[in-house]
């Protein structure tokens, strides 16, 4: 039996749908933003959901504008009692929000994190736990009643390419189970707690940047948030960057906030209160590569004034 539309367009979105086409709650449509240039090239590519659906055999419909009357009517011939919805990427509002009753996918402990960017928070903040949860899709940012929740750890090691791909079981799982339950009328709703809301503010371009005056953990966790997909860095002399990919956290008191050395093949980063690893860093128009090959190549960096 068909769930109707599956709304969604990230990578995230293109594996819950994977997960739900193998159900049966096959979307019977599969709803996404237009082809965008990206690249080198800036040649237009599909979204990864787009991809994703055509690959499953699933009608795809790219929409720059899911509120238009003639969109909602097509979301609607899908069929299906209810929708479904993940990172999709526009604000949908009614009257569709009425006539199509969504279930939305959001990988977050609802109401922590509520927003744009909830794993590359969490793993910011330093929670060590974090998971999916089941909604129903309100004109509230993320603040509609939850039907479903799914709780899991995050490793202190554990980056957002890991646990962004972990989640995203995680939600394909949860996602099946909770369409075929309210497709059988059993969905039990529990209001979220606003005295417990966080936002996940959407990445910055100050959020990538790393100050070697913070807390060592601080920089570390931030390193593991924005890994692989956005990245971190180090400010060069020069308004040059090097871009941190990996680091771990060294019992080591600081020496002073900034100062880098070279230890046995090793890049260490004095920090605020200890000293921060770089095991794998990138170089500005080079491939990343791991601490020792970079000092061979480069010596130690020369890093910008710390500012803090």
């Amino acid at each position: 039996m068909s769930s109707g539309a599956f709304l969604g367009t990230s990578d995230f979105a293109a594996t819950v749908l994977e997960h739900i086409a193998a159900s049966a709650r096959r979307p019977s449509l599969a709803v996404t933003l237009p082809d965008r240039r990206q690249g080198r090239g800036r040649q237009e590519r599909p979204s990864p959901v787009a991809a994703k659906a055509e690959e499953l055999g699933i009608e795809v419909f790219k929409s720059a504008d899911v509120n238009d009357p003639a969109a909602i009517e097509k979301l609607k011939s899908a069929g299906g009692e209810w929708a479904s919805i993940c990172a999709f990427g526009q604000l949908i509002k009614e009257p569709l929000l009425t006539e199509l009753p969504m279930l939305n996918v959001h990988p977050s402990l609802l109401p922590r994190w509520r927003g744009a960017a909830p794993i590359e928070r969490a793993i910011m903040a330093g929670d060590t736990e974090t998971g999916v949860a089941v909604m129903r899709l309100v004109e509230g940012l993320d603040s509609g009643p939850v039907a479903m929740v799914e709780s899991t750890a995050i490793d202190e090691s554990e980056d957002f390419g890991s646990l962004s791909a972990r989640l995203a079981e995680i939600g394909g799982q949860l996602l099946v189970r909770a369409l075929e339950a309210a497709n059988e009328g059993g969905l039990d709703w529990t209001e979220q707690d606003e005295d417990g809301v966080t936002y996940a503010e959407k990445i910055s371009g100050d959020d990538r940047r790393l100050d070697p005056s913070d807390k060592a953990v601080d920089l570390h966790n931030r390193v593991r948030a924005l890994n692989p997909h956005i990245g971190a860095y180090l400010a060069l002399e020069g308004d040059d960057r090097l871009a941190v990919r990996v680091t771990t956290l060294l019992d080591r008191p600081s020496w002073g906030p900034g100062q880098v050395v070279g230890d046995d093949g090793d890049l260490l980063l004095s920090c605020g209160d200890r000293t921060l690893r770089l095991d794998v860093v990138q170089p500005p128009g080079k491939k990343e590569m791991d601490a020792g090959s970079y000092l061979r190549g480069h010596g130690l960096p020369d890093l910008a004034p710390v500012t803090g």
